[in-house]
C-alpha cells in the first residue's frame, strides 16, 4: 500500500498531463485554473486507496480518480456562482477572475469531461461507472437544491439537514471509493460496502467542514470563514444552537440569520458566541466523532486484510481532526 502522499503525488501528476493547453482558450483556461488550485484531493485519493485496498494497481484507477476530482470542482465552479463566493481554496473564484457566463461553460465542459474518462475502461467495467457516476451526479444536484432551498426555510431540521448533506457531499465520496472498487473487480458486497464507509466519512468530512467555517483558521482553511454565517445557511451548528437555546436567544440568533449586515464581522462573531454558549460547537465535533466511528463500524464486514482496514481507519481519524 502507498501512503496518502505518494497517492496524491501519483494524482497531480497524472493531472498535469490532463491539464493542457487548448483552444478556445476562454473555455479551458478555466478549467485548468480551478483543478490547479490545490485543495485537498480527498476524492481521487479515495480512489486510488480504494483500488490498491482491493488488490489492484491503483494506477488503473487513475481516469476514474481524475474523473471524481473533475466533476468535483465543475461542481464547485457552479457552486460558487450560486453562493456569489469570492474565494475558493483562498484565490480568486472563477467567476470573479472571468465572469460568470465563463463559469457556467467551462463548468459545463468539465462535466462532459468527466464522463470521457471513463471511456479508457474496458465495456462491463465503463458501464459501472457510468452508471454510478450519473446515480451520483443527480443526487449531488438535488443537495445543492435542498442547500438553496433551506435558504429561504425558517423551518429545517436536523434530520433534512443531514440528508441534504449527505446527498450534497458525503455520496460523492462513497462513489470515489467504490469506483477503486469497481476498477478493482471487487464483489458487489466489497463495493457496497466501501462505499457505505465512503458516504458515513463523507457526513462526518462536511460536519467538520461546517464546524471549520465557523471556527476554522482562515490562513489554513483556504475559503472566506464565516462564509456559512453571512450566507445565513442553516448548518448543524445553526440548528443545534436552536434546540439548546432559550426562546428569548432562539429568537435573536434566528433574526441574524434573517437579515444581511453591512458589519459581518460583528454578525460572525455573534453567532459563533452562540454556537458556543449553546453547546452547538461540542455537540457538532461529538456528531463528527459518531459518523466517523460509524464508517469504522462498516469497515469490519469487508473482505480484506486487518491492516488495510487500519490504513482506512487512520485516513478517517485524519479527516476527523483536520483544520483545513
Amino acid at each position: 500500500m502507498q501512503n496518502t502522499q505518494d497517492y496524491q503525488g501519483a494524482f497531480l501528476d497524472y493531472l498535469g498531463t490532463f491539464s493542457k493547453v487548448r483552444e478556445p482558450k476562454n473555455l479551458y483556461e478555466p478549467i485548468n485554473y480551478i483543478l490547479k488550485l490545490g485543495g485537498k484531493r480527498l476524492r481521487p485519493v479515495l480512489t486510488l486507496m480504494s483500488a490498491e485496498i482491493f488488490n489492484c494497481d491503483y494506477k488503473k484507477a487513475l481516469d476514474a480518480a481524475l474523473s471524481i476530482e473533475v466533476f468535483h470542482n465543475f461542481s464547485l465552479v457552479h457552486d460558487d456562482i450560486m453562493d456569489a463566493a469570492p474565494l475558493r481554496r483562498g484565490e480568486q473564484t472563477v467567476h470573479e477572475k472571468w465572469d460568470t457566463n465563463t463559469g457556467i461553460l467551462s463548468g459545463d465542459a468539465m462535466l462532459i469531461m468527466a464522463y470521457q474518462l471513463f471511456e479508457n475502461y474496458e465495456p462491463e467495467t465503463f458501464q459501472a461507472l457510468a452508471k454510478l457516476f450519473s446515480k451520483t451526479a443527480l443526487e449531488v444536484c438535488e443537495g445543492q437544491q435542498y442547500d438553496v432551498d433551506f435558504e429561504t426555510r425558517d423551518d429545517v431540521t436536523i434530520p433534512e439537514y443531514l440528508k441534504m448533506i449527505e446527498y450534497k457531499t458525503a455520496v460523492l465520496v462513497g462513489a470515489a471509493m467504490k469506483m477503486g472498487a469497481i476498477v478493482a473487480n471487487a464483489s458487489d458486497d466489497d463495493q457496497n460496502g466501501i462505499y457505505e464507509f465512503g458516504r458515513l466519512l463523507g457526513i462526518a468530512f462536511q460536519l467538520q467542514d461546517d464546524y471549520l467555517d465557523a471556527f476554522g483558521n482562515p490562513e489554513t482553511f483556504g475559503k472566506q470563514v464565516g462564509g456559512d454565517i453571512i450566507e445565513n445557511k442553516k448548518t448543524y451548528l445553526y440548528l443545534k444552537a436552536l434546540d439548546f437555546l432559550n426562546a428569548s436567544e432562539s429568537n435573536q440568533l434566528e433574526q441574524l440569520f434573517s437579515v444581511s449586515l453591512e458589519d459581518n464581522v460583528e454578525k460572525i462573531n455573534t453567532v459563533k458566541q452562540f454556537f458556543v454558549k449553546s453547546g452547538s460547537a461540542e455537540a457538532t465535533q461529538k456528531e463528527i466523532e459518531s459518523y466517523t466511528t460509524k464508517a469504522f463500524t462498516v469497515l469490519e464486514a469487508l473482505n480484506i486484510s486487518e491492516d488495510k482496514k487500519e490504513i482506512l481507519k487512520a485516513f478517517g481519524s485524519s479527516l476527523m481532526t483536520r483544520k483545513v
